[in-house]
């Protein structure tokens, strides 16, 4: 499902054509729902949520198997080993279970996941478009990426070889703050265009646009 509609695509691709209109580089938005499905993570908490109720289990085993007769309204009765280890990795197999599907709530979810995990992730996920969408693709390598990821609240600018040389990474600094001011305030596409400007701006003393020079990568926000 598209997270912005025409409308606001355009938006992000007219500030394209005017950013570089000015400059020889080439700039790539890229906007995803997510930068990771974090799989990992959530079966490392369904693990430990299945661990503990069974060491919790194993620590006072009298309470529950007191508690299971009670429930099935029953006589009690001297459980064997056998008997207990049965119910201990049935009710293990169920917390797991029961993990798994309340961490397929996406806000819950991410909610979960460390941030600095988050911001790893999303970089990662940001200069492999990169290399994919991008990198070495302009004549000059002169490509450079802002990358939007919406679930783990997180952004990133990538540049190319030729870019970072002359470019520090703190630059971006004011670009990426203008573009989250924005998605803040739920304006997605003004804030990705008003990133875009500024990444123009950066890049117009350094790479001048010349007389015949030929946009080489499309004007256009990608969402994946």
């Amino acid at each position: 499902m598209a997270i912005l509609d025409p409308a606001q695509h355009k938006i992000v691709s007219d500030a394209v054509a005017e950013a570089e209109l000015t400059t020889s580089g080439e700039i790539v938005p890229v906007l995803t729902q997510a930068s990771d499905s974090y799989s990992d993570v959530v079966l490392a908490y369904c693990a430990a949520i299945a661990f503990t109720v069974m060491s919790v289990m194993a620590a006072f085993p009298t309470v529950f198997t007191d508690l299971w007769d009670s429930i099935l309204g029953g006589w009690g009765h001297d459980w064997t080993t056998g008997e207990f280890t049965t119910l201990m990795l049935g009710v293990g197999i169920a917390a797991f279970a029961a993990t798994w599907a309340v961490l397929q709530i996406g806000a819950l979810k991410f909610r979960l996941v460390p941030g600095p995990l988050k911001r790893a992730r999303v970089r990662d996920a940001a200069v492999r478009h990169f290399k994919v969408g991008a990198e070495s693709r302009t004549h000059g390598r002169t490509g450079v990426m802002l990358y939007l990821s919406m679930h783990e609240h997180r952004a990133e600018i990538v540049a190319d070889s030729a870019i970072a040389e002359l470019v520090p990474a703190e630059v971006w600094g004011e670009a990426m703050a203008d573009m989250l001011a924005e998605v803040r305030k739920g304006c997605i596409a003004d804030g990705i265009a008003a990133g875009v400007r500024d990444v123009g701006k950066v890049l117009s003393p350094h790479f001048p646009r010349a007389e015949d020079d030929v946009n080489e990568l499309p004007d256009r926000l990608i969402e994946l």
